[in-house]
């Protein structure tokens, strides 16, 4: 079953149908925690036992943690009983993190690091290896344990844990952000649905005007957009520095559309639902720093960076050094999460190093006017903007090629490179029907509309009323159904 096709519009429906004719507040938590089952089975059913587990031990861990101090012991042990407590707690928080973090690092790098020590082949499918080190990723277990990790910090701070299984199970199980987020937190997730009503006409527009914008963005143009960019990179010995500068900006673009467009219609699934999950993008492609981009491009997992990595770090309290540091640790780590090739942690490291050179270069500003004037004026965010956009859209091509010796390939041959004769005729005429000139155009067409969306949101603050997206909704999934590919491209965010 994937997000968007004709079978999940059917689940959904459903669903929302029981849903919301279900009399009260424990029967609808069961529903959601059945319709997830379901739907993660539809995936991967081999991993419904493991998700089940982890949601057990996460919710049992939770509640250890917030277990209350016995206030019935005498005043003279009290001080040594509080430091037991507060001993107790930690270590708990410290096994819950370790159970989450060990279960990533064993489906996620463990061939990889069997391959490195000489235990596995480098690949195992073809050697008869064991199947330890021949694993598939479990679908959304990184949103998955990232959020586990959240719940467990926030109750170690003094967050209520929830005495609820069904609540927990519905919040981590919750079928719309499952597999590729937005990552949540359970107390905003849980206070929703305690006070959930059938949502008005005007939230049922939204929901269903955020599916059809997602399946736009997925089957109209990202899959559209993959085409090129898989002929291109599968290909590319015979590519010409022209291709692989139009295939790099591509990726960019598919990589944008394909993941704001699951995350569009995971959003207005939960608003059938009643439920308003956080945004994950802002037009992160019209920022004019490394820094904003962050605070807009991904914006669940940025959020959970800073709050349980950079913050618990120092942060920005330990001066400009450890600043840095933490910065470049924490992109470093992110890079990681990504996945076990060397491309994921080169992509880290360099958004880590703009990061540090952006708060280097805001720093000097904040002692030097002239420095801060300059990026004040029009030339000066113009300047910022593109080379905010070229560090992230050149660094996408570790992300696309994580081994290091196809994507260093390609940067040596990104300037003074012919192509094959036949490339452009294969990839370009005969696949997708178009030159490269026009290709080219199509693209830039597109990263014009989405500044023209941007100004229309952001600067004019315009937005579409709801009658106007009840009529274009069905304009929308048609379109989106007719002129789809043949073949539907999975997301590419759930390979991590």
């Amino acid at each position: 079953m994937t997000l968007p096709s004709a079978l999940y519009g059917v689940f959904l429906l459903g669903t929302c149908i029981l849903y919301w004719a279900l009399p009260n507040r424990r029967l609808k938590l069961w529903l959601l925690i059945a319709a997830s089952l379901a739907f993660y089975a539809s995936l991967q059913i081999q991993y419904l036992p493991l998700m089940l587990v982890l949601v057990l031990s996460n919710f049992a861990i939770g509640r250890a943690i917030s277990a209350p101090l016995d206030w019935q012991i005498p005043n003279e042990a009290w001080h040594f009983a509080q430091q037991d407590w507060n001993r107790r707690r930690f270590w708990l928080l410290w096994l819950g993190i370790g159970l989450n973090v060990l279960l990533l690092l064993a489906f996620k790098y463990v061939s990889a690091l069997a391959q490195l020590v000489g235990w596995a082949p480098p690949d195992p499918a073809l050697a008869g290896s064991p199947i330890l080190f021949n694993l598939i990723m479990p679908l959304g277990l990184s949103f998955f344990c990232f959020e586990s990790i959240a719940y467990l910090a926030d109750i170690y701070r003094g967050a209520p844990a929830t005495g609820s299984f069904a609540e927990f199970a519905a919040y981590k199980l919750f079928f719309p952000k499952l597999i590729s987020g937005p990552i949540t937190r359970f107390q905003a997730f849980a206070s929703q649905v305690k006070r959930s009503t059938f949502p008005p006409l005007e939230r049922w527009v939204e929901g269903l005007w955020l599916i059809a914008a997602g399946a736009v963005k997925k089957l109209l143009i990202a899959d559209r957009i993959g085409l090129l960019v898989n002929l291109s990179f599968d290909n590319l010995e015979r590519a010409g520095s022209g291709d692989l500068w139009l295939a790099t900006f591509a990726f960019g673009l598919q990589l944008y559309l394909d993941f704001s467009g699951y995350v569009d219609i995971a959003r207005g699934s939960a608003l059938l639902l009643g439920i308003t999950l956080p945004q994950n993008f802002d037009f992160p492609y019209f920022t004019s720093s490394i820094a904003d981009f962050w605070r807009r491009w991904h914006m669940s997992l940025g959020d959970w960076l800073r709050n349980y990595l950079y913050f618990p770090l120092g942060g920005s309290r330990r001066g400009l050094v450890r600043t840095c540091l933490n910065l470049l640790i924490v992109m470093l780590i992110a890079g990681i999460w990504h996945g076990d090739r060397w491309g994921f942690v080169v992509w880290g490291g360099l958004h880590g190093l703009a990061l540090v050179v952006h708060r280097l270069n805001r720093s000097l500003a904040d002692r030097w006017q002239p420095l801060q004037r300059l990026w004040a004026s029009v030339p000066g965010l113009v300047f910022a903007w593109a080379m905010t956009q070229l560090m992230v859209f050149s660094s996408w091509l570790f992300f696309r090629l994580p081994n290091l010796q196809d994507s260093g390939w390609v940067l040596t041959h990104l300037w003074g490179h012919s192509a094959d004769v036949q490339f452009a005729q294969k990839v370009y005429v005969d696949t997708l029907g178009l030159a490269r000139g026009e290709i080219a155009l199509l693209l830039s067409l597109i990263m014009a509309l989405m500044g023209l969306f941007y100004s229309f949101h952001r600067g004019l603050k315009l937005q579409l009323s709801w009658p106007v997206k009840l009529l274009l909704i069905p304009v929308c999934l048609y379109v989106a159904w007719l002129l789809a590919p043949t073949e539907t491209a999975p997301y590419i965010y759930f390979e991590f």
